[in-house]
């Protein structure tokens, strides 16, 4: 089975993830060979957090799981792209349904996507 070349990023790949009803694209996070793996396993999405240094189950907090539906490869096998039914409606931790719900009008950065939770109420 051909695997994501995790040497190329230094053990790291990105993964796009979209909706896999709407192709919205929901947010962008890195894959370890431990998260793919996780993510075959389990058929949920499983990422690498940067910022905690650890594995990290997509929803474990917020309830918002991503139920991974289809996978796919880029060319050089260095890049995933996870197509996902988002439970819970929202897979930004500000509470949007995507991370990319800012969209750039006359020079500047204006909301577009509307809050699906309040992530004060969830990450207590």
């Amino acid at each position: 089975m051909i695997e994501p070349d995790f040497e190329k990023g230094k053990g790291l790949v990105p993964a796009v993830v979209q909706d896999y009803e709407t192709n919205e694209v929901l947010m962008l996070a890195y894959m370890n060979r431990e998260s793919w793996h996780k993510t075959l396993e389990t058929g949920k999405a499983h990422y690498w957090s940067r910022s905690r240094d650890s594995l990290w189950l997509k929803g474990e907090q917020s309830g918002n799981f991503q139920i991974v539906r289809e996978i796919r490869i880029d060319c050089d096998e260095d890049t995933v792209l996870l197509k996902v039914d988002q439970i819970g409606g929202a897979a930004c931790h500000t509470g949007h349904r995507s991370c990319f719900y800012r969209r750039m009008v006359d020079g500047d950065f204006v909301v577009v996507g509307k809050k699906v939770f309040n992530p004060e109420e969830v990450y207590r």
